[in-house]
């Protein structure tokens, strides 16, 4: 395995991105520090792709200054993508050349020297855990492999910073822990690693987490510190027989801020949810609504999303 280069993390400031009338990044401040995970989440067009695509040199800011590995994104986007690795989210390797051909393909881009190429080419292949793949046509790998290889393709010329695009979409569950063990690794080899990803079991996952919408950044922290200070309300976890009559009775009331039902149980954000838990049990047996258990349980990253993109 190659040693990592001394690197910086990320630092945007007022970073802010116009498409004619429409402000799709609106004056972003954000900082990664190095070696750490960084979760960037956001619904649909709050503009997650505009900031990484800025971050990586490929669209140059309206406004607003970012610096990534030490480079400037507006000035130094050449020596910048030497300096980052990026993994999108579908497939853009080459189907009908072999793991080991598209890895070596990739090093050959980024890496003048043949000999290093070839010898990162045998690393990478180890460090993802490609070694009885290596022959294989990439066009055949199943959707948990092709990301191991796009993963393979985005640290072969060993970057500082690494951009994964929803790492693990579409893949199945035990792929997508397999991913995310590899990504630990990298982390500990001294990779910071930028992750935007709609899973919020994975968002738990990171050292850090932003929330970007409508082109804002809303929050910014922790998992723990997020769950902590954002959740200005409780929430409470209620079972029994009709989960859809619970929801329905708990939507009709002012006092719960939003309700939404999770596997076997219902999950109403309340303030104050000691204090009003009598009222919503009163309310439930009004409405002849059978209720089995009723208790509060930690907000999840989940709750606070949900709660930031309403507001």
């Amino acid at each position: 395995m190659g040693e990592r280069p001394d690197h910086a993390g990320i630092i945007a400031e007022g970073l802010t991105r116009r498409f004619g009338s429409l402000v799709a990044v609106d004056n972003l401040d954000l900082s990664v520090e190095p070696g750490a995970i960084f979760g960037f989440l956001g619904p649909n067009g709050a503009g997650k792709t505009t900031v990484v695509r800025m971050l990586c040199g490929l669209l140059p800011p309206s406004a607003g200054r970012a610096r990534v590995a030490g480079f400037d994104v507006a000035t130094e986007s050449r020596k910048l993508k030497q300096a980052i690795g990026y993994m999108s989210q579908k497939f853009g390797l080459y189907a009908d050349l072999t793991v080991r051909e598209n890895i070596e393909f990739f090093g050959g881009v980024y890496l003048s020297d043949r000999r290093h190429a070839r010898q990162r080419c045998d690393e990478v292949i180890q460090e993802v855990g490609l070694q009885e793949r290596a022959s294989q046509l990439a066009g055949t790998l199943s959707g948990g492999w092709k990301q191991r290889l796009a993963l393979a393709t985005a640290i072969v010329h060993s970057p500082s910073i690494l951009f994964l695009d929803e790492p693990t979409a579409g893949v199945d569950p035990v792929s997508r822990r397999e991913i995310w063990d590899l990504a630990y690794a990298l982390q500990g080899r001294g990779y910071t690693l930028f992750v935007t990803t709609h899973y919020m079991e994975e968002a738990e996952r990171c050292n850090r987490i932003g929330f970007i919408h409508a082109g804002r950044l809303v929050a910014l922290g922790t998992p723990a510190d997020l769950k902590a200070k954002r959740m200005e309300a409780d929430v409470l976890s209620l079972s029994g027989p009709d989960l859809y009559a619970i929801y329905r009775v708990l939507k009709s009331m002012d006092l719960v801020e939003d309700v939404s039902i999770y596997g076997n149980d219902v999950h109403a954000v309340v303030p104050g949810a000691a204090s009003a838990l009598p009222e919503i049990r009163a309310r439930l047996d009004r409405s002849h609504v059978a209720l089995i258990d009723a208790r509060t349980i930690p907000p999840s990253i989940e709750d606070v999303f949900v709660k930031l993109t309403r507001r």
